[in-house]
C-alpha cells in the first residue's frame, strides 16, 4: 500500500527573508546590483522566483533596503565611538579597528556598501549617514585643538580615503592577509594626515 505523499515542510518567513539577505548582499558584491537577477537571488536561496516578491518588491528595493538598514548600523557605530568621549588618537584607533573588522569579518557587506554608496547615499537621512557622523567626529575634535584640519568635511574625506583605499586594494587581491593586521599602520596614517596633535 502506498503512504501518502508528505506534506511540504512550511518554510520560517524570517530565516527565509535573513537567507535571501545574505544570498543577495554576497551576489550583489560578486556581480553587482545590475548583474544580479531575480533568478540568480532565487537559485541561491533555494525558491521560487515568484516567492521573493513575498519579501521585497523589487531587487532594487531590496539593495535599498540592504544598504540603508547596514549604512545605518555603520553610523551608528561610528557615532558610539564618537560619544565616547575618548582622546582623538584613540577615538580614531576604535574607527579604524571598527572598519578593519567588518572588512574581515563581513567582507560581501563591506564590499557591498563600499560599491553602491555612489547609488544609495542620496536617500541616507543625515541621521543615519557614516560620513556625518565622522564629519562630527572630525569638527569636535578640531573644536579641541586635536588636529589641525579645521574643515571637517575635509578631515572625514581624508580620514576615509586613508582606510577605504587599502581596502580597496584588499577587494582586488593587491593586499595579503587581514585588514585588522593593518590596523595600527592605517590608523598612525589617519592621525599623520589630520596632522593629529
Amino acid at each position: 500500500m502506498a503512504s501518502a505523499p508528505q506534506a511540504a515542510r512550511p518554510r520560517n518567513g524570517v530565516s527565509t527573508r535573513a537567507s535571501i539577505e545574505k544570498e543577495a548582499l554576497r551576489l550583489f558584491a560578486q556581480k553587482g546590483v545590475e548583474g544580479t537577477t531575480i533568478r540568480d537571488l532565487a537559485l541561491a536561496v533555494g525558491v521560487a522566483d515568484a516567492a521573493l516578491y513575498r519579501y521585497f518588491s523589487s531587487k532594487e528595493e531590496m539593495a535599498a533596503e540592504l544598504f540603508a538598514t547596514h549604512y545605518g548600523a555603520l553610523a551608528r557605530g561610528i557615532k558610539e565611538i564618537g560619544a565616547r568621549d575618548a582622546p582623538f588618537a584613540d577615538t580614531v584607533s576604535a574607527l579604524v579597528n571598527m572598519l578593519c573588522g567588518l572588512f574581515d569579518d563581513a567582507p560581501d557587506l563591506f564590499h557591498f556598501i563600499l560599491l553602491n554608496q555612489h547609488a544609495y547615499l542620496r536617500f541616507v537621512r543625515d541621521e543615519a549617514n557614516a560620513v556625518e557622523a565622522l564629519r562630527a567626529i572630525m569638527q569636535a575634535a578640531h573644536e579641541r585643538g586635536e588636529t589641525r584640519i579645521a574643515d571637517s568635511e575635509l578631515a572625514a574625506a581624508m580620514a576615509l580615503g586613508a582606510v577605504l583605499q587599502p581596502c580597496v586594494f584588499k577587494l582586488y587581491g593587491r593586499l595579503p592577509g587581514l585588514m585588522r593586521d593593518r590596523a595600527q599602520e592605517l590608523t598612525n596614517a589617519v592621525l599623520r594626515v589630520l596632522r593629529a596633535s
